[in-house]
């Protein structure tokens, strides 16, 4: 398959290093702080200034944009009852039970089975790793590392003319029932935890709300946070470089923390007076009290309509655990029910898995029932990936994985079962990101692409 390669480097490498050339204890603060400026790439800087996203607010194509969307599920499902058999693979598989809410979506849906990653060891952490296959220990005398997860890779290319370049959803509390360190399922290029919005007001007001501050007080705000990094970048050039190995890590991660707010008040200035467009479908302001299944419904909504005006093209969702159960009526927490046998506990898992391919059914319907001007789907044009780290229980290997859509060229409508049981999930990352024209040549542990999502 002839992949399109318009992916475009975003970051670049550091100068390297240099060794203290006084020792580190004659250092003042300060003068670690202008030391650490110095090793800013000033031209890499001016060529990513404040009129790179100039005509953003103009975008011209009329071709459908690509589209992402992963929905992270946390505490696994119940895995003998998730998964196909096994010895039905192909087109010609049944549904299990708690997935035939999906079984009108079922051509238009792919399971596959045998992904996994290989440095996954902790079972509590159902979403930290699931988007970056990243070795935690990676890092000798660090118990946490991350890297940057898929989505931010094709943020930086599927954002570009979008006022959001990614939008990060999650839930409140989230952290504490099966998803693991992070505030959302995002993380960037420092392996650092990317916010989310954890409600669907504040998803709401982020994507449709305008802002009623007039427009010079918003100019004048954007003014004095870029004379705070001019001042920075001005220290850059000033100061000489007098940091340790220790420091030098820390810069790393302190200068791509500039990088970023450079791009984030770029983007913020180009669209300053453009005003928000309203979504086709009428969306109401969500109630605060919305929790559990609605508030899934409700944060789905809201990405169809967010679709709807091309305000990102990029989602990620840490969805509700604890909160989406007791909206079912169970009364034990979510790390409670993962742990079933038999019971009510395996009743609650399995009453979960079917209202989430219920929900997920309902969601596909509306991407489907909303139309691009040139008469394709939201559908046609949107890869959609629902799953989590873990099986169930503490299990790490088979990660749940359901995609669909059409907007990475897959084929769909198969139960897919990899011959190697430990196939990397970084596989199907680098699948999407290749099938949806962005130019990767690897990614996490990916050994290759997975050829039969292409081809029948």
């Amino acid at each position: 398959m002839k992949m399109r390669t318009n992916h475009k480097k975003h970051s670049e490498t550091l100068s390297p290093i240099p060794q203290p050339s006084v020792a580190p204890s004659r250092l003042s603060r300060r003068g670690v702080l202008r030391s650490a400026s110095t090793l800013v790439t000033l031209p890499f800087l001016e060529s990513f200034g404040f009129r790179r996203f100039a005509s953003a607010a103009t975008p011209t194509s009329t071709t459908p944009p690509k589209r992402m969307i992963f929905l992270g599920m946390g505490f696994g499902v119940t895995a003998d009852r998730w998964y196909p058999d096994v010895n039905t693979v192909g087109e010609k598989y049944e549904l299990p039970t708690v997935l035939k809410p999906l079984a009108r979506h079922q051509k238009d849906i792919t399971i596959i089975q045998n992904l996994m990653h290989q440095y996954s060891a902790d079972g509590h952490s159902g979403s930290t790793f699931w988007l970056t296959g990243a070795n935690r220990y990676a890092i000798p005398g660090q118990s946490f590392h991350n890297t940057i997860s898929v989505d931010q890779v094709a943020a930086e290319v599927l954002g570009e003319k979008t006022r959001f370049t990614s939008i990060q959803l999650a839930a409140k509390g989230a952290a504490n029932d099966g998803h693991g360190p992070g505030s959302s399922l995002a993380w960037n290029r420092s392996g650092k935890p990317v916010a989310g919005l954890d409600t669907p007001v504040a998803a709401f007001h982020r994507l449709f709300s305008n802002d009623t501050t007039p427009l010079a007080e918003r100019q004048q705000r954007l003014n004095e946070q870029r004379s705070v990094l001019d001042t920075v970048l001005a220290d850059a050039k000033s100061v000489g470089r007098k940091i340790n190995r220790t420091d030098s890590q820390k810069l790393d991660e302190y200068l791509q923390s500039v990088r970023e707010i450079e791009v984030r008040l770029a983007k913020e200035e180009a669209w300053l007076g453009v005003e928000k467009k309203s979504p086709k479908d009428k969306v109401r302001e969500p109630k605060e009290s919305l929790e559990g299944v609605e508030e899934i419904r409700m944060m789905y909504d809201i990405m169809v309509a967010a679709m709807q005006v091309d305000a990102t093209r990029v989602f990620t969702y840490r969805m509700p655990v604890d909160s989406m159960i007791a909206s079912l009526g169970a009364t034990m927490s979510a790390h409670s029910m993962s742990h079933y046998s038999e019971g009510e506990r395996r009743t609650v898992s399995e009453t979960r898995d079917k209202t989430h391919a219920k929900l997920l059914a309902e969601f596909i319907d509306k991407l489907k029932a909303s139309k691009e001007p040139d008469g394709s789907s939201l559908f046609d044009h949107v890869a959609l990936t629902i799953g989590t780290n873990l099986s169930s229980v503490h299990t790490l290997k088979n990660c749940p994985t359901l995609i669909a859509g059409g907007g990475a060229g897959f084929k769909q409508g198969r139960h897919l079962v990899m011959s190697d049981p430990k196939t990397p999930l970084c596989n199907l990352w680098l699948s999407t990101l290749r099938g949806t024209g962005i130019n990767a040549t690897s990614f996490g542990d990916s050994t290759g692409l997975i050829d039969e999502l292409f081809t029948a």
